[in-house]
């Protein structure tokens, strides 16, 4: 499979020096034992969608691989620790943040728990996600989850 054990993962950060905290979330991510990273994006500014009132983001993808041993869970909770250790703070819903990193995927999972939805909504629903995976020649990563798309943003009731 080609994503085996492969991730990516959405980091974006508006507030403060915002490449800085993008540097320093993909170095803690590089620091992590049971984590490789394979490639990352090039930062795209981009506006706030769900909550306008806010600065703009810079945000980045990073294609990672994940030990197969380092679970799900592991792996949202060391990425919330990486989120904390850099700042990060809950203000408001969707508002402004020094960092942020979303699990956009894993392998092919198809889930939803109380801590944890796969494929993350946002592949679907915030075009700069498609447009940063396009220019990292990952497209068809679209492909692998189609059915999961159809189902939740075009079905008919």
């Amino acid at each position: 499979m080609r994503y085996s054990s492969i991730a990516f993962l959405s980091l974006g950060s508006n507030l403060g020096d915002r490449f800085h905290y993008l540097e320093q979330a993909v170095w803690e991510i590089s620091l992590l034992p049971a984590v490789t990273i394979l490639s990352q994006s090039k930062p795209l500014e981009t506006l706030p969608l769900e909550n306008t009132n806010q600065p703009s983001f810079l945000n980045q993808i990073v294609k990672v691989r994940i030990v197969p041993s380092f679970t799900l869970p592991c792996l949202l909770e060391t990425l919330q620790s990486i989120e904390q250790k850099l700042g990060r703070q809950h203000r408001s819903w969707k508002g402004p943040r020094e960092i942020d990193i979303d699990i956009l995927t894993y392998e092919s999972v198809v889930m939803n728990t109380d801590f944890l939805t796969l494929p993350h909504h946002s592949l679907f629903t915030r075009p700069f996600i498609k447009q940063i995976l396009n220019d990292m020649g990952e497209s068809d990563l679209y492909t692998v989850f189609q059915d999961v798309y159809n189902e939740k943003y075009h079905s008919r009731v």
